[in-house]
């Protein structure tokens, strides 16, 4: 072979190896840039929207984490643009803390919060409200029987959605409230039997629930004091009444509980990954309720409910707190946003994929 040949060849070998493969995932650092601003406890979703899948991010704590810094905001990323775009306001007269989005028929139901006053007064919102994402538009709808916050949201075939337990004015609520989206209206379903919680984590495989952990209120002799829970269920929807919930107390996972953990349903492998969250329970400014900074863990742990088994998975790669759902698809989750070290707010996005990331 000529000199010039080989050298031809080589170059062209050389280049071929620097191009990126066209079916090769992104590298998760580069995948989702950061928001346009910091923010904590907000309500999170994933819709796929003319066959590409968007992120959302509504309401939450600003980067002050003052009740003034409690934030109306509503951002959106798309992969064709590449980066986060600021929507218009969530139309509500107050900033939000503690609310949940949920998914159904392609459109995301925001539901609740609790809003709060300069004196520290709390008040649970009643609202809900539906975007669509298509037109970018806000629907009020039903608002909730019982309004309450810190709460689970799961949904049943993209159409039910189901709030767990949470947060009501000044006490925990044992309600399962149903929604359904098809028809705008509430019922009620087998009541949690466990004690009632806030900030606990939880999604549906098929039509199991695993829900964890929170923070439980006890009152003796007056004083509330707000402590850890270590409990596990899991509740089995009957498949011919939404309404009826088998629930059953399950094995806590391996550690300590966790608060305001992200958790997600991983239907690939029939079980369910909750994420990061904090050993020490706290107020919304990350400050917990014993009066000590709280930090955030890069824990990742899944159940499978067929097993009753439950896995340690590969670690985040930040130590993350603060979340109010963890969006995903075909094996890639979003932590967006959220609290990191020193309860600093946070403006970035962390992807997980729990089978391609290096174990420790």
């Amino acid at each position: 072979m000529n000199t010039l040949l080989s050298r031809t060849l080589l170059l062209s070998t050389l280049l071929l190896a620097a191009l990126p493969d066209a079916g090769a995932a992104p590298r998760s650092e580069a995948a989702i840039t950061p928001m346009p601003a910091p923010v904590s406890n907000n309500a999170v979703a994933l819709v796929s929207v003319d066959g590409e899948d968007r992120l959302y991010s509504f309401l939450g704590l600003g980067a002050g984490k003052r009740w003034q810094d409690i934030s109306r905001a509503a951002y959106a990323w798309s992969p064709t643009q590449g980066q986060w775009r600021e929507l218009a306001p969530v139309p509500v007269t107050q900033g939000r803390l503690a609310s949940v989005a949920a998914v159904a028929g392609g459109r995301i139901y925001l539901f609740g919060g609790y809003t709060v006053a300069e004196n520290g007064h709390e008040v649970s919102t009643p609202e809900v409200s539906r975007f669509d994402p298509r037109d970018e538009t806000w629907t009020v709808v039903s608002p909730m029987p019982t309004p309450v916050d810190d709460s689970v949201a799961v949904v049943l075939d993209d159409r039910y959605i189901y709030l767990v337990s949470g947060w009501h004015m000044d006490r925990n609520v044992d309600a399962v409230q149903v929604y359904d989206s098809q028809f705008d209206r509430w019922s009620q379903a087998t009541v949690f039997p466990g004690e009632p919680l806030f900030g606990h984590a939880g999604a549906l495989v098929d039509r199991t629930l695993v829900m964890c952990d929170g923070v439980k209120l006890t009152v003796t002799d007056g004083k509330r004091d707000f402590a850890a829970s270590d409990a596990c269920w899991r509740g089995d929807i009957a498949s011919d009444d939404i309404h009826q919930i088998s629930w059953q107390r399950i094995a806590s996972h391996p550690g300590a509980p966790r608060y305001r953990m992200g958790a997600a349903p991983d239907p690939q492998h029939q079980r369910i990954l909750f994420a990061g969250g904090s050993e020490n329970p706290y107020n919304y400014d990350g400050i917990g309720y014993d009066e000590r900074p709280s930090a955030g863990s890069t824990r990742v742990q899944a159940f499978a409910p067929a097993e009753g088994r439950w896995d340690e998975l590969p670690p985040l790669p930040q130590a993350t707190m603060d979340h109010r759902g963890m969006p995903g698809r075909d094996g890639r989750y979003y932590l967006i946003g959220g609290m990191r070290e020193g309860q600093s707010v946070s403006a970035q996005v962390l992807e997980y994929r729990p089978d391609s990331t290096t174990p420790p």
